[in-house]
């Protein structure tokens, strides 16, 4: 382990750089020093355990990781770069990867890390995306020459939030969203990449055509081609007419195809060919149709993994991921907590018609202090369901307590559990479904569409649910 020393100008901050390769890392932190316009203090260190010490005993503006050398910290660059954040106390971290490696870097930022850059590195080159990093993100002891100017964006195309992780989404969706390029979205469930996908939409030059959005998730596998190519009449059973698909629908704007790592393996062969040659062929047509649409796909599930698991084929991969946004996760930007908060709240005391105006102290409190494992729909189901609820002019903590059931669900029991009775009754799967989804019903007086935004499924899946159970009866 080495200390580097700044240069004779003025000293702002401090840098960690990870790298297994001493003298490469001393040569580059040195280079980096005089690249710089402010010059920081360069602490050069071998390995990830190295970097964990260090960081337990001192506070860095900036940690540079060569991602081959954390492979001391944990088994895999996904969870050495989660232990990194953990311990970095809110510095930028910046991956270095190999070329051909842009996949395992890809996974560092998905942890959470907030850019990377590729070997051989140029200095100068890394010295502005430092820069550049610490402009976009507001750091006050960032290792910037000149401070971010102008207020944040609080509101952007459908998005709430004014943390430097937004503005930073909001300044990647504007660029992207000119290019006809396919844009690969991930991010944790709730995050909004529907969102994400309305908005590259409506900021881009096909704002002015059809956006045409399908759940992979959502559609039965026999149905899915022809809801996304089409079907020519008597292609099958129910096929009484031509009928366009969403690819033909969205001619000339956009596609978007949600959860995409749901999409079965030999669609996925389909839709490599439509994306390679941008023609379409109706289920039971051989003509095949010309279509001009920009690709939008989303998942939550991480890629990489489902390209391991041959769930999802290599080469769609990387046919889709040309433009890759990933959004984060609510509890990386807690400062935006309250910010929806108070959005949604005001939203939804217009709709119901309440008087609330407002979080107690202690109600913000424990808003601002939660995990939200669920993103933003949790916090937006959470506020929906204490204003249909409740009444007043404040929520006070009492009210989240008691709405909050996806956290006392969640929550362990505090005794220990009983022994299992082995003569109680076990009720059949579709039973113990259908008592949950209505007792649910019933808890919000017989209003299915918060029913459904409280056991986070759509209004569609509880009318289709209960259809079942209705036959399941009539067969028992």
């Amino acid at each position: 382990m080495a200390r580097l020393p700044a240069s004779d100008s003025v000293l702002c901050g401090q840098l960690l750089l990870i790298d297994r390769e001493e003298r490469t890392a001393r040569q580059t932190g040195a280079a980096l020093s005089r690249a710089m316009l402010t010059a920081p203090e360069v602490v050069v260190v071998e390995g990830g355990r190295s970097a964990a010490e260090r960081l337990r005993r001192e506070r860095f503006d900036i940690i540079i990781a060569d991602l081959e050398s954390l492979a001391d910290l944990a088994m895999g660059i996904e969870d050495a770069i989660l232990r990194l954040v953990k311990l970095a106390q809110g510095a930028l971290i910046l991956a270095i990867a190999d070329g051909a490696s842009v996949s395992t870097a890809l996974v560092a930022m998905r942890a959470g890390a907030h850019d990377y850059v590729s070997k051989p590195i140029s200095p100068e080159a890394l010295a502005a995306r430092i820069g550049e990093l610490a402009h976009r993100h507001g750091r006050s002891r960032a290792l910037a020459a000149e401070p971010a100017t102008g207020p944040a964006v609080a509101d952007f195309a459908g998005f709430v939030g004014s943390s430097s992780a937004m503005q930073f989404l909001y300044e990647q969706i504007s660029r992207v969203a000119a290019s006809a390029a396919p844009v690969f979205i991930t991010g944790e469930s709730g995050t909004g990449k529907d969102v994400c996908a309305e908005a590259l939409h409506a900021q881009g030059p096909r704002s002015n055509k059809r956006f045409v959005a399908i759940n992979c998730a959502a559609i039965p596998r026999d149905l899915m081609e022809s809801e996304l190519f089409g079907v020519t009449r008597g292609a099958f059973t129910g096929a009484h007419e031509d009928r366009k698909g969403a690819a033909e629908l969205a001619d000339g704007g956009t596609l978007f195809l949600d959860e995409i790592g749901e999409m079965d393996l030999s669609l996925q062969s389909k839709l490599l060919r439509f994306l390679q040659t941008g023609m379409v062929s109706r289920v039971g047509e051989v003509a095949a149709r010309k279509v001009d649409v920009r690709v939008i796909c989303a998942t939550n599930r991480n890629p990489m993994q489902m390209i391991a698991d041959r769930l999802f084929r290599e080469d769609l991969f990387y046919r889709l991921h040309v433009l890759p946004i990933h959004l984060p996760p609510l509890r990386q930007r807690p400062t935006d907590i309250m910010v929806l908060a108070r959005h949604f709240l005001a939203r939804y005391a217009a709709e119901e018609h309440k008087q609330f105006a407002g979080f107690s102290a202690d109600a913000a409190q424990v808003l601002a202090g939660a995990e939200w494992p669920g993103n933003v729909r949790q916090l937006q189901n959470l506020i929906r369901r204490i204003v249909v609820m409740f009444d007043g002019e404040e929520i006070d903590a009492t009210m989240l307590m008691a709405a909050d059931i996806e956290s006392q669900a969640a929550a362990p029991s505090p005794v220990e559990p009983p022994r299992p009775d082995r003569s109680r009754q076990v009720l059949p799967m579709w039973q113990q479904e259908q008592r949950i989804i209505e007792d649910a019903i019933e808890t919000f007086g017989g209003n299915i569409s918060m029913a459904a935004a409280a056991l986070q499924i759509s209004p569609s899946t509880i009318y289709r649910k209960r259809q079942s159970w209705a036959e399941m009866a009539v067969a028992s």
